[in-house]
This record gives C-alpha cells, structure tokens and sequence, in this order.
C-alpha cells in the first residue's frame, strides 16, 4: 500500500507516458508565413475604425459620449452623475424596489446561507433552494408547467432559442425584436424570416408561404417592446400559432410588472389565457430589481433546457443574493398592485404631458418606457446633454439600436416618480427641443442601446 502512495519520480512520469502513448514529442518546426501586422492588432479592426470615426465626429461637433457614464447613487428615481443629483429616467426600476428593505433583506438572508457564489453549474453542485423557489414563482405567474432561472438574461435567451430549435426549422420574429433573438436564433441554423412591426397580416402570409417547408416555426415578439413602449395583439398571435401548428415565444422584460393591474405582463393586460403562450422569456433586471433570466413553459422544454442548454449547463449558478433578490421582489409586486398602478398613473401622466407639449412619442401606449423621437443622432445627443446639465437623465438611442432617421430620447417611468418631476422632464426636453433646432449634420452609428 506504500510503494501505491509514494510519488512519482520524472523518469517514472516518462515511463507512465511512454506507455500509455502520450510520451512528449519534440517541437516541430512551424513554416514560416509572410508578416501580416494587420492580422494581429485589433486596432485596424473594422468596428474598432468605425468607432474611432464617431468619437471624432462627437469631438469636432462638441459632443460628450452618453456611454459607460458612472452613477454614485443606487438607481432609482433619481440618481447622482459626477457629483450631482439628477432625476432618473434612463434605469427600469419600474416599480422602484430597488433597495426596497424586503429585498435587502433576503438578499441578506440568502448570502448569509449560502454566500456570494454557489461556485459551480447548477447541474453538478450549485443547486440551492433559492433557485427552485425562484423557479416556481415564475411558473406560478404564467401558469406554467415550469420554468428555469439563468444567469444571464441575453444568454439565456441565446441559449433556449439554440437548443430548442435547428437547421430543420423556421424562426420568424417581429422586426424590432432584441438583439438576443437575432443572435439565439443566428445559433441555430434555422432559416429566419421577420414582419413588419406588429404587422400580423405580414406574419400570416409568411406562415402561409413557408410553414409546411418545416419541422417545428417559432413565432417570436415581445409583451412591450423596449425601444417603442407598444404591445403585440397578443389573441391574434395565439390564433396564428395555433392555425399553423406553430410556437409562440414572447418576451416579457419591459412587461412583467408594467402591464396588467397586477404587473403580471401581457397577457394580464389583453385577457389572453397565459397556458396559450408555449414559452415565456424574461429578465431578472427590471421590475425583479437583479439580474438573470428565465424561461417559463412545458415540463419537457424545461428538463431539456436545464440538461442542453449550453449558457446553464457550462455556466454557474445564479448568485444566491440574486435568486433571492428577485423572488422577494416577484412577492412584493403580486401583493401590493398599488405600485402598478401608480407606475401607470406616471405614465399616464408622462405621455399626456408630452402629447399637449407637442412631443412625437411614436406608438408608445404610456406604460412604462416612453421615446420622444427625434431623428437627427446629432440633435438627439445635443438635447440629451440639454436634459442633463439641467437635472434630467434621459438616454440617447441611436442607430443602429433603432433604424436610421428614428434616433430618440427613451424614457423610463417608474412608480417612484413623482408628478412634478414628470412635468419638468417634459418641460426641459421641450427647451432642449427648441434650443437645438433640426441641424443637416448627420452621425451615422452610435451604440444599440442595452434594454
């Protein structure tokens, strides 16, 4: 039993690998290849030009990067940027539970328990009761057979669409969808087609051309869309998923905790049967206060995504204090509508106000996230700067986060927000609005914003 424990000398290593065929080999020469330094810098790389160009441009037009600007405060309502104390309408702290005592505390309370990390995958040792009552909660809430928690809201998007779909199927998707979609569906190998915005006619007749072509169609919109606050006839998209033996997924970011008298999303808010939808997606980091996503739908697409999907599988678990985070805030928001309802008071507020300013807010239904076109990047950049060196934070989007010509101001409201502050937004982008006039300077490009 000794000699088994004693160490193994480095001839007896060698001896070990010359018997098992893994002895080293001898460095083999590599052919020498012309010199390429561009192939080897990513500061000739492309993107990396073409932002180069638009810092320029922003440097000869007087213009302040909006981008990656730190925030001394927790964000709420309202905000500190480099010192100063700022009305905030640029996070999604819709029903302002952000650092709400409740959430604190079972963020406390799950750290304590089981620390920062769970410091592995779910899969092999980083299951923890804060995930499955997580979990459940978000099934419970679209009556769902069960759902699945990911570490990240993009990938997990990224990760469902992957594994759930392939070359043997078809993925049309609204064409103002996240950028998630577009790469989980990218992922997959599947021939992709969208429709007009909210365009269900277009929809049909593209599932009219080209359903029987495939195995399995996914149908994908969002419950609010992000970048212009409107909603999908959601009936009407159940009736088309079931006329063509199609699937529906809806994401519920932006929705969960805005629409419906109860925050519960879309489906709350137009009357439809929650079970219709076949899966639900959404993110941990608006209403819920934390970070993550999830899915929410049949028992067996959960027990495949928590076995294939690559971004849970090969990923670790969700932080504890995260689960926990959003679980209280799920709670908090299904026992007390109140805050939805003042969130949609605000909002009401909020677009009412712009309407008689004359502002151009789009298709935006006045429930949560509120753009005010404007058009030119440029004079959209120059009235962002207006806003905030006079106290009002609201974030420029720009293409290609939106379609050229659609550049704008997007407007966060939150219950936590109160009526003066509404006005005197509106008020000051109205001055902004005024004070820089519709310039021939264009920019091309910018950042998509994040949602």
């Amino acid at each position: 039993m000794d000699d088994v424990l004693k160490p193994v000398a480095p001839g007896d290593l060698r001896f070990v690998l010359d018997c098992v065929g893994r002895a080293p080999r001898a460095p083999q020469a590599v052919p020498k290849r012309p010199l390429r330094p561009d192939a080897v810098t990513f500061e000739t790389h492309p993107l990396y030009r073409g932002m180069k160009a638009h810092r320029a441009f922003a440097d000869v037009a007087g213009l302040q990067s909006p981008y990656y600007r730190a925030h001394d405060a927790m964000a709420g309502a309202r905000t500190k940027i480099d010192g100063r104390d700022v009305v905030n309408f640029a996070s999604y702290d819709y029903l302002s539970l952000n650092g709400h005592p409740e959430v604190l505390e079972a963020v406390d309370a799950a750290t304590r328990a089981f620390g920062t990390s769970v410091s592995a995958s779910r899969m092999t040792a980083g299951e923890r009761s804060v995930h499955l009552d997580l979990e459940r909660a978000i099934a419970r809430l679209y009556q769902a057979e069960d759902a699945i928690a990911f570490v990240s809201g993009h990938a997990g998007a990224v990760s469902a669409i992957g594994t759930l779909f392939g070359p043997k199927d078809l993925i049309v998707h609204d064409e103002l969808i996240h950028n998630c979609v577009y790469v989980g569906a990218a992922l997959t190998g599947a021939a992709r087609r969208s429709f007009p915005h909210n365009d269900l006619e277009a929809l049909e007749a593209i599932l009219e051309a080209e359903r029987d072509r495939f195995e399995r169609v996914l149908i994908v919109t969002e419950g609010l869309f992000s970048m212009d606050g409107d909603m999908p006839d959601l009936a009407r998209l159940v009736a088309l998923k079931e006329a063509y033996s199609a699937i529906l997924m809806v994401d519920e970011a932006h929705a969960v905790g805005v629409l419906g008298a109860g925050g519960r999303g879309v489906f709350e808010e137009q009357g439809v049967d929650p079970r219709s939808v076949d899966l639900w997606f959404g993110t941990l980091s608006k209403t819920l206060v934390s970070c993550g996503g999830y899915v929410a739908g049949s028992a067996a697409a959960i027990d495949l995504l928590k076995h294939h999907a690559p971004g849970f599988v090969y990923s670790v678990g969700m932080p504890p204090a995260a689960a926990a985070a959003a679980s209280a805030a799920l709670r908090i928001m299904l026992r007390e509508p109140a805050r939805v309802q003042k969130l949609r008071a605000n909002s009401h507020l909020f677009h009412t106000c712009a309407h008689a300013a004359g502002l151009i807010v789009g298709s935006s239904v006045g429930a949560g996230v509120i753009p005010v076109m404007v058009g030119d990047p440029v004079r959209t950049l120059e009235v962002a700067e207006f806003l905030l060196a006079r106290g009002v934070n609201a974030f420029p989007v720009l293409p290609p986060g939106v379609p050229e010509g659609t550049s704008r101001l997007r407007f966060f409201i939150s219950a936590g927000h109160e009526a003066e502050q509404i006005e005197m937004a509106v008020a000051v982008t109205v001055a902004g609005l005024q004070a820089s006039p519709a310039s021939p300077r264009s920019g091309r490009g910018g950042r998509p914003a994040p949602r």
